[in-house]
């Protein structure tokens, strides 16, 4: 039995509620805030009618359009401020200050409309005064309520996240115990992996948490699902260690930290968060945090929903060519890897005159005697795969990501290819960079499937809405057939 199984509890109350709560809120953490964020912009409009309702005037037009201006201006202010109720480690102080920093810009927004279009007289002047004193103090009291009911609820072991610290020295033991010391923060120290300590040994002489194992356990437990996050306090003379374990981990959907030394605090300064006091650097992350995890979504929605519209009676014609030209279902799910390396089921129109297992895929190639006449026509145009525009109404696809690889395949190139299974940090989708550039289709070396990941990566790396806008658009020019598909 691995040790982190006999791992005795660290808080009895969170042991309680562990295995029932734990990943109700996680889960949606960035939806969360960014409907936190929506209410903060909210509050703004509704202060401003709540006080002119208290001075006994009518909510006219005039007050209607700076509540609404005002409530726009904050939340797209918020965003570029980042302010994150949610986080782990920051404090209501900072949330405070960033709230009120907001606030400002609003107002100076505000004042100068009301300067260029002499309308400020318009507005009494204790109605405009009381509401500029009033909105920051509730939105302070907001936040507060939200925070502590956060710290709250993770000190009684809801949105619990496990977590795993690589390093049993000096830093390594620091962390921990601001971590213990810090309930509400939701974190779980599982223990320390260290290929230079013993198992069983304790940096913290008081406490239940020991050196599990080496870097390799480290490795197994998080591709076993056995740790949410990370956290490296390795010092940086041993970048070597480092850089084998950051390769290590991108075959994983583990979130990793790097905490560094006091000697590259300075280094290290533009990606820097805090966990309890410490500063910590995100390696591996989604880019759809917050915002833009909402845009995405919505984009998502808007297109799959028009698309699936425009192409339903195209979509009739296919299923009856399908049912005329060879016996078995029109349309066949196959299992692949998703976000977060989770299975999902994507649906196609059926090319074969089989239905693979996940078990038993191989690739289609030229004159496969398994694809129908009718079946070859839809893989050259990549019509077998409108389907998928269901399961991005559903939610495990996206219109534009890393194209969904067969189970087995997946296995079989994360052992091949460092990083293949970051890919797996976003949704998959129905195109994407690496289709637009050419790499689809079979991938019978290597080399191509290197390129195919490479092209995914730096999707990930520099996605933006622009972006997604540029793939389809020559997705729709060029994106429907290519020399590799069969």
């Amino acid at each position: 039995m691995d040790g982190i199984e006999k791992l005795p509890a660290l808080n009895n109350t969170a042991e309680c509620n562990f295995s029932s709560f734990r990943g109700i809120l996680r889960g949606h953490r960035y939806d969360i805030a960014t409907l936190f964020q929506v209410i903060d912009a909210v509050l703004t409009g509704v202060v401003l009618w709540v006080v002119v309702w208290l001075y006994g005037e009518a909510m006219e037009y005039r007050y209607t359009a700076t509540a609404l201006l005002s409530a726009g201006l904050f939340f797209v202010f918020g965003q570029f401020m980042d302010i994150h109720p949610a986080r782990r480690g920051s404090s209501i102080f900072r949330v405070s200050l960033q709230l009120c920093m907001v606030w400002m810009g609003v107002l100076l927004i505000l004042m100068l409309i009301g300067y260029t279009t002499n309308i400020s007289e318009d507005y009494p002047r204790d109605i405009i005064l009381t509401w500029i004193a009033a909105a920051p103090v509730i939105l302070i009291i907001w936040r507060g309520f939200v925070y502590y009911a956060m710290c709250a609820l993770r000190k009684r072991g809801f949105n619990i996240c496990k977590v795993a610290i690589v390093g049993a020295h000096d830093l390594g033991a620091e962390l921990s115990r601001s971590i213990l010391d810090s309930e509400w923060l939701g974190l779980l120290p599982v223990g320390f992996y260290d290929d230079r300590k013993l198992a069983g040994n304790r940096p913290l002489a008081t406490e239940p948490i020991q050196v599990i194992g080496d870097l390799g356990v480290l490795v197994r437990h998080a591709r076993e699902g056995k740790i949410d996050a990370i956290y490296i306090t390795l010092p940086m003379r041993a970048e070597n260690r480092i850089k084998f374990l950051v390769d290590q981990l991108s075959d994983t959907t583990v979130s990793v930290h790097l905490v560094p030394d006091f000697f590259v605090y300075n280094l290290l300064n533009a990606g820097l968060s805090n966990i309890g006091g410490f500063p910590v650097v995100s390696i591996h992350e989604t880019p759809f945090n917050g915002i833009d995890g909402w845009i995405k979504r919505l984009e998502d929605i808007i297109l799959a929903g028009l698309m699936l519209t425009v192409i339903s009676i195209p979509m009739a014609l296919i299923a009856a060519g399908v049912k005329l030209s060879s016996p078995g279902p029109v349309i066949y799910k196959q299992y692949r890897h998703g976000l977060r390396g989770n299975k999902i089921g994507v649906w196609k129109f059926r090319t074969m005159t089989v239905c693979e297992s996940e078990r038993e895929v191989k690739q289609a190639r030229r004159s496969d005697a398994r694809i129908t006449a009718f079946g070859a026509f839809l893989r050259r145009t990549s019509l077998d795969e409108l389907p998928q525009f269901i399961n991005v109404l559903q939610g495990s696809m996206s219109i534009v990501g890393p194209r969904p690889h067969a189970v087995i395949h997946n296995e079989e190139y994360r052992k091949l290819i460092n990083g293949y299974m970051l890919r797996h940090k976003v949704k998959p989708g129905i195109t994407g960079l690496a289709q637009i550039n050419g790499w689809r289709g079979e991938t019978d070396t290597l080399d191509k499937m290197e390129k195919r990941i490479e092209h995914d990566l730096a999707y990930i790396n520099n996605w933006s809405f622009l972006l997604d806008v540029k793939i389809i658009l020559l997705t729709l020019i060029r994106g429907f057939s290519g020399k590799n598909v069969y």
